[in-house]
Formats: C-alpha cells, sequence, structure tokens
C-alpha cells in the first residue's frame, strides 16, 4: 500500500529537484525526506529517483508514479473539502499569500467582505512575490496564492493547481518631468530604447513583463536601477534616473507631481493576475468563500 504522504514528498522532491530544497519546503530533515522516498521505492518495488551532483530527477517509473500522484493528492483535497462541507466547514483559518499591490487591490477588499459576510473564516495574509507564491501553495504552506502569469509559471491546466482569473492590467510608461516625450499622448516603447531603465529585479514576474515589452519593440533595456517596489522606481524616475513601466493599480496613492505618466503607444505590456489552490481544494467550504470575495473585489476594482 503506497502512504499518501510519500507521494507528497515525491512531487515536492520533483518541483524542488533537490532533497534539500524539498526537506525544507516540507520541514523536514533531509535524512526524513531520503528515509521516506527509499520507503516509497521499497513500497513500489521501482527505483523513483536518480541522485547527482546537480540534483535529483525523477527516474522513468517516478515519472509515472508522479503523474498519478498528481491526480490522487486533488481527490484527497476533495475529500477534505467534502468532509470539511459535512462538518459545516463555517470556522476556520485560511492562509492567503499574494504581492503587495495584489494585497491592495483584492486581498484587502475581500477580507473586509469575509469579516461581513463569512465572520467565522480568519484571513492570514503574507507578502509574497508571484514565482514564490505558487510553490507555498503547493508546499502546503498556504492555501491560497495571488500571482501573476510569468515565464515558467505554472501553466492553467497544470494538474496541481486551479486557477482562478482575476484581473488584467495594463503597464504605464513613467517618464521624468521634461523628459523629450512628456507632452506625447501616448509613449512608443522604442522611443524609449536609449533612455536608461528602472525596473524589477529578475525573478520577479514584471522584470519578465517590462523585459519582453521591449524585447518586442525592437530592444533591450538597460536597467541602471533595480527594486521590487514600486514606490522606489516611481521615486527615482522623479530624481531624473531614468524611465520605467509599471502597473497602473501600482501608481495608485503615489506622489507623481515630478513624473509624467502616459499610456504605451500600441499593445500595451499587461499583468494579468490570478488566484490559485491545490487542485481539488477549490471546493473547501472555507476556501470557496476567499476565492469568491477575490473575484467580486477583482470585478468591482
Amino acid at each position: 500500500m503506497i502512504e499518501a504522504r510519500r507521494l507528497h514528498i515525491l512531487r515536492a522532491v520533483a518541483d524542488h529537484r533537490t532533497v534539500t530544497a524539498a526537506a525544507a519546503a516540507l520541514y523536514l530533515t533531509p535524512s526524513a525526506v531520503s528515509q521516506q522516498l527509499t520507503a516509497l521505492e521499497q513500497e513500489t518495488g521501482h527505483r523513483l529517483v536518480e541522485r547527482s551532483a546537480k540534483g535529483v530527477r525523477l527516474t522513468p517509473a517516478g515519472e509515472i508514479l508522479l503523474s498519478h500522484t498528481n491526480a490522487v493528492l486533488a481527490q484527497l483535497e476533495r475529500a477534505e473539502a467534502e468532509l470539511a462541507a459535512y462538518g459545516s466547514g463555517e470556522a476556520g483559518t485560511v492562509t492567503v499569500a499574494a504581492f503587495a499591490t495584489g494585497i491592495a487591490q483584492v486581498v484587502a477588499p475581500a477580507v473586509a467582505r469575509l469579516a461581513e459576510t463569512a465572520p467565522g473564516i480568519c484571513i492570514r495574509v503574507q507578502d509574497a512575490e508571484g514565482d514564490a507564491s505558487l510553490p507555498m501553495v503547493l508546499d502546503r504552506q498556504v492555501d491560497v496564492a495571488v500571482a501573476v502569469e510569468y515565464r515558467g509559471a505554472p501553466p492553467a491546466d497544470d494538474p496541481r493547481l486551479t486557477h482562478v482569473p482575476l484581473y488584467a492590467e495594463p503597464f504605464d510608461a513613467v517618464v521624468p518631468v521634461g523628459h523629450r516625450l512628456a507632452d506625447t499622448a501616448e509613449i512608443p516603447l522604442a522611443d524609449l530604447a536609449k533612455d536608461p531603465w528602472i525596473g524589477p529585479y529578475p525573478g520577479n514576474p514584471c522584470h519578465d513583463v517590462v523585459v519582453l515589452a521591449c524585447e518586442s519593440a525592437g530592444f533591450q533595456p538597460r536597467l541602471e536601477h533595480s527594486s521590487d517596489d514600486f514606490r522606489a522606481v516611481v521615486a527615482l524616475a522623479s530624481a531624473g534616473a531614468g524611465v520605467a513601466l509599471v502597473p497602473r493599480s501600482a501608481l495608485k496613492g503615489m506622489d507623481l507631481t515630478r513624473v509624467i505618466v502616459r499610456p504605451v503607444d500600441g499593445v500595451a505590456p499587461t499583468r494579468r493576475v490570478f488566484a490559485a489552490v491545490r487542485r481539488g481544494a477549490e471546493g473547501h467550504p472555507l476556501i470557496r468563500p476567499v476565492l469568491e470575495a477575490l473575484g467580486r473585489a477583482a470585478q468591482e476594482a
């Protein structure tokens, strides 16, 4: 008989590529993870992982078991959801990981709504970029992620996750007051090819959006300054340090007196935001109201 918790460990190793990283994500010791993998191999009668100096990879037998693992774990999530519904499930804690502007745009309004409509649900919020929040969901560190589409992100049909689209927003061009394009109604990105740029660090999903948009306009942005805080990005633009692309919602409430904000000419780069939960958990009586509140907040934003 294969133990479900060992399947969870197998998936964590496949996701993180090393025993050490998987152990850290699961709050286990590396030796405990190795022992569970060995026990799983004994249960299945097959070698499931191969270790090398570069990490761990699944054998063909391990890949076969992983494909079933995703289905098994999703079904267990559904079983937990139905049992929770049977026991009413009207009170409990749901942990949500989201990036800063996502918290302001949809998470905080959802928390306020749930305080009125589902007072038994306690929401705990963690600030995390989209590329960090999805692994947190898969590793059961949080229940819900509010994330952004980015290169390398799990696709919408990933068997491990259920995606719920929330909203899409354009990036606007931000240039210093007095910039040569300040009087332009819409700024063509190609006209900013020779400017110094300010943008998020590599790894931040918004970094990919900025770089891909510039590449589509025919140039590689010269990123002179880096910050994941858009207030810092705008402050640097205000100081004349460079130009930037900033999501429209991130500009709300900022001091924009020393910058010019203009739409991008043509097809604007877009940030697409979604909520994600472990597949099968979307019907849980605690998680379902949270997803509904996030969706309503996105519609009203």
